[in-house]
């Protein structure tokens, strides 16, 4: 059985990319992999029956080397320190990758959001983010919507902070903020655009399995929420057929394509879109395991492991959630001739308008949809071109390699899979700032 543990996924993913990047200074992986920052606090919140309960919270800033931690802040009942620190080594080389003036950074609180009232959310949320005072702000460490949070969310984190900064700018403390407190347009569908943008840029240019463009292509989506229904609608208007689709309950599945107004309808009154007529339900595993052409992972991590992806059938994966692939996972997809697009490539698109909101809060600007969409585009666009290059890159030198190797007894390189490629991207580009910047003092 694969170890599941999400610090465990950080550690493999970056061996696998370090033997590419050629001999490093002793020391340098420690100060890649390391947190420079972490933050943990236990606070009290008097809920609604006037009882009294303590919530801890993390916030843990990986690295600033690129410049201000930036990450998301997740509620989930089952956080740990480990998971948190873990997602800001992934941010980080999610900014890098995609070329952003951030540091990685994450944070949450252990809760159960569905247990909680809105008056017991606002209190959790305004408590934690008084407890972290100054380890967040406009320059240091900026904040954004993640798991079973939303603008409702950073509007408080928005106004707590600017309560305790009076007579500042503080609108870039926070991203992902409702347009009224200076979000950006856009941002609410910004990672499932981004999907897209990557997507049909690798399909132009790849072309796996014959497919030139989404049109006709079969995609099942694991994951309904805010992601994995932008990405069901924008690659809908593409041109593909909508198949499959779960949330945490389970899935339908229908042969001639969903109806996703329906769906819509449906989840909003029931809570799930289980039971939705003129479909099958179906099973989360049932799910990732249908006959499709594209599969995207777009809820929880380690989703596709070593026990079932030897039944994966999609021609292409695309983890537009985050770490939804075990590296053990991804090995045997590849060996099916599976194509994995990598999370820290596919979901980017989330931090890029984040970044454009911090931008226009600093410039007190506000930029139009399509202005934001095409500045998305290109960068998505620039990150496939480079990823896709250095993929090709090192598989070429991994096969004139292989020509060359005599010795039946040594063991013959494998080819490079996307997600390692997009890692070398992104560790080059650290250490190349690392060595410009110098070690202080």
């Amino acid at each position: 059985m694969e170890d599941f543990n999400t610090g465990k996924y950080i550690e493999q993913r970056l061996q696998r990319a370090m033997a590419f990047l050629g001999p490093l200074r002793p020391g340098f992986v420690d100060f890649l992999t390391s947190p420079k920052k972490s933050t943990i606090v236990n606070f009290p919140v008097q809920m609604d029956d006037q009882s009294v309960r303590v919530f801890r919270g993390f916030r843990v800033l990986h690295s600033h080397v690129n410049g201000p931690g930036k990450g998301g802040i997740r509620y989930s009942p089952d956080l740990t320190y480990a998971e948190i620190s873990a997602l800001a080594a992934l941010m980080t080389w999610k900014c890098a990758l995609i070329n952003v003036p951030f540091g990685g950074a994450k944070g949450g609180v252990c809760c159960d959001t569905k247990s909680l009232s809105e008056n017991e959310l606002r209190h959790i949320t305004r408590r934690f983010i008084s407890e972290l005072g100054d380890n967040i702000g406009p320059h240091t460490d900026i904040p954004a919507p993640d798991l079973y949070t939303n603008e409702h969310t950073m509007g408080w984190i928005y106004d707590t902070y600017d309560i305790m900064h009076p007579g500042r700018n503080n609108r870039p403390v926070v991203t992902g903020k409702a347009i009224d407190l200076g979000g950006s347009l856009g941002r609410h569908d910004a990672t499932g655009q981004g999907c897209l943008y990557a997507t049909l840029r690798f399909l132009e240019r790849i072309k796996p399995a014959g497919m030139k463009n989404l049109k006709n292509q079969r995609v099942a989506i694991q994951g309904y929420g805010n992601v994995g229904s932008a990405i069901a609608r924008l690659f809908q208007n593409a041109g593909a057929i909508i198949t499959g689709i779960s949330d945490s309950q389970g899935g339908i599945y229908s042969e001639k394509g969903l109806d996703l107004d329906a769906i819509n309808t449906y989840k909003q009154k029931n809570n799930t879109v289980v039971g939705l007529a003129e479909t099958m339900s179906i099973t989360n595993e049932d799910l990732l395991q249908l006959d499709c052409d594209i599969l995207v992972p777009a809820a929880t991590s380690h989703q596709i492991h070593h026990d079932n992806a030897d039944k994966i059938k999609a021609k292409l994966v695309i983890e537009a959630g985050n770490a939804p692939v075990t590296p053990e996972a991804n090995e045997i997809l590849l060996s099916k001739d599976i194509i994995v697009m990598p999370d820290i490539l596919m979901n980017a698109g989330g931090v890029t308008v984040s970044y454009f909101e911090w931008v226009q809060n600093n410039e007190n600007q506000q930029w139009s949809l399509a202005e934001v969409n095409q500045k998305l585009n290109d960068k998505m666009v620039q990150a496939t071109d480079i990823v896709i290059s250095k993929w090709l890159s090192l598989n070429e030198m991994i096969i004139e390699s292989n020509t060359k190797e005599q010795d039946e007894d040594k063991a013959k390189q494998l080819p490079v899979d996307l997600h390692t490629a997009a890692l070398v991207v992104a560790l080059h580009r650290l250490t190349v700032t690392i060595e410009e910047r110098g070690i202080w003092p």
